[in-house]
């Protein structure tokens, strides 16, 4: 990891927005995003006792890609559909994967989601890594494909080979770099996660901009 970019990135953003994610500049942008509200439902739809149900547990899920901002226009009608044309097994394996990723075995429910997702051809990085992140963005990271690449590559982080396919291996490693990452940079940037690769990002673009 670069840490002259980091530093460089953090006193940019700074310059251009003086209250960081509490400035006006931004307050439309984290408004459209609805980061707390969703959590909230999640943190409620998703409660490790709120699993006896697989029907409802795939209605969520759903529901939630639906809402979500940080999910494809394309994709929230295919996730729709796949939920509907389940069978009780499937619906089954998507509750047992959903469980296993928030409350027991990640690394099983990881994998048992994408292999669920990848029967309907929707194995994507944000589909497995939105309720996780939705749970408790303190802790787990969303993944947009894009971000993640341009930061492995202006950061320099070279121990790292994002894929399209969603491996538990890169999700770790990746996580781990990000967090070593907050702990380099103002506590106030690190307080959602989501948020935490916003800024990564747009501190890149303003580099781009001032090279540009």
């Amino acid at each position: 990891m670069n840490l002259d970019k980091l530093k460089t990135a953090e006193a940019e953003f700074f310059a251009m927005y003086p209250g960081g994610f509490g400035d006006e500049a931004l307050l439309p942008i984290v408004k459209r995003h609805h980061s707390a509200e969703i959590g909230r439902q999640v943190e409620t739809l998703f409660a490790e006792n709120a699993f006896g149900q697989p029907d409802e547990v795939c209605d969520n899920f759903a529901k939630i890609v639906s809402k979500s901002s940080m999910i494809s226009f394309f994709e929230k009608p295919r996730v729709r559909d796949m939920v509907k044309g389940m069978s009780p097994e499937q619906k089954d394996m998507l509750s047992i994967a959903l469980y296993e990723l928030l409350h027991g075995n990640e690394k099983e429910g990881f994998e048992g989601l994408v292999e669920v997702l990848s029967y309907y051809k929707l194995a994507k990085w944000s589909l497995v890594s939105m309720l996780p992140y939705y749970y408790n963005r303190r802790k787990a990271f969303f993944i947009k494909p894009t971000t993640t690449k341009n930061i492995l590559k202006h950061f320099e982080i070279g121990e790292l080979v994002y894929k399209p396919r969603p491996a538990y291996a890169f999700y770790k490693g990746y996580s781990k770099v990000l967090n070593e990452m907050k702990k380099r940079v103002d506590p106030s940037l690190g307080k959602d996660n989501a948020a935490f690769t916003g800024f990564l990002m747009m501190a890149m673009g303003m580099e781009e901009r001032r090279h540009g």
